[in-house]
């Protein structure tokens, strides 16, 4: 039986690990926290509490484990790495969910946050040792788009100064959007979401199906629209008409600069995010593990679209 260690055991990180104790393969899951985590017990998921900063508490919590897939970054993420790299795990997901690989800035990146050091210490461990690593990018996560901003409750991305209400494209609140429609090749925007739980079945079919064969990365992707047909999702679920400020490629470059002499951190935050979504950073023609699943008769995910989920969400919240 593979035995699972899920580093993380909030948000995300719960439904991973309660996800993969229930699949029917029945896998033998630990979670990684820094403190107890009772909740666990009723999913009998083994809770091990760890000094992140403590190579020894690693070690001992990872003795046995074959893939880990990780929820935290920074330091931590980091001597994750390096303990997984020098015990026996052969194969670690890092906390890489969005924005494809390829699509990222290959230097300088104002959105890394850490990121390029984690993928390098993997690829020197996948280069010195058997453990290997796989990247599952979902594009944009859908609850990114929750009109009550509640994304952080998974306790993904802090940080990334973009999770909360009306931080990114739209605002709710405010029936208002800002966006670029058409790239600086005159191209229209596009963007692929995917829902956090449907990331969770994603990942889990892919486990279902062996890691043995996992390509260094994964695209999964729920729904693909141009970002103008994001937001009308967003009048349609809403039932309000929305107050487009609609920007040309060279003007998010221009507000960007200007709010880095402001020092106004937020604002540089803000506009690099809208930057990167029209330089293509949240998109991506192919879904290699949608394929994978689709072709498979062992797997089986569904996962909903954007117009799905929004309306849904919509009517919980109101």
């Amino acid at each position: 039986m593979m035995r699972i260690a899920v580093a993380g055991g909030r948000g995300f990180g719960f439904l991973l690990a309660t996800e993969l104790a229930q699949a029917a393969n029945a896998y033998n899951v630990v979670v990684l926290s820094r403190s107890a985590r009772p909740e666990f017990d009723q999913f009998d998921v083994q809770v091990h509490v760890v000094d992140y900063h403590d190579h020894g508490s690693l070690g001992y919590a990872l003795q046995g484990v074959d893939l880990v897939i990780s929820t935290i970054s920074g330091a931590e993420q980091l001597n994750l790495i390096d303990a997984s790299g020098r015990g026996r795990v052969r194969m670690f997901v890092p906390s890489e969910f969005e924005g494809s690989l390829s699509r990222r800035q290959s230097r300088n990146d104002p959105l890394d946050r850490g990121s390029s050091q984690a993928l390098a210490l993997l690829k020197q461990w996948s280069e010195s040792s058997r453990m290997k690593y796989t990247v599952f990018s979902c594009g944009l996560f859908m609850e990114r788009f929750h009109p009550y901003g509640l994304f952080n409750t998974f306790n993904i991305g802090h940080g990334s100064g973009v999770g909360g209400a009306g931080e990114f494209l739209v605002n709710f609140s405010t029936a208002t959007a800002e966006y670029a429609e058409r790239d600086s090749k005159g191209h229209s925007v596009r963007v692929c979401l995917t829902s956090v739980y449907d990331v969770v079945r994603y990942v889990v079919a892919a486990v279902d199906l062996g890691p043995s064969h996992w390509p260094q990365e994964f695209t999964m992707c729920g729904d693909r629209m141009t970002v103008r047909d994001l937001i009308n999702a967003c009048s349609t679920a809403s039932n309000a008409v929305f107050t487009r400020h609609v920007r040309q490629y060279a003007e998010l470059e221009t507000y960007l600069s200007y709010s880095a002499q402001l020092c106004d951190y937020d604002k540089v935050a803000y506009y690099q995010r809208l930057v990167a979504t029209a330089n293509g950073r949240y998109d991506f023609s192919q879904a290699t593990l949608n394929e994978a699943v689709n072709r498979s008769n062992s797997v089986n995910v569904q996962p909903v679209t954007f117009g799905t989920w929004l309306a849904g969400i919509w009517n919980q919240a109101f």
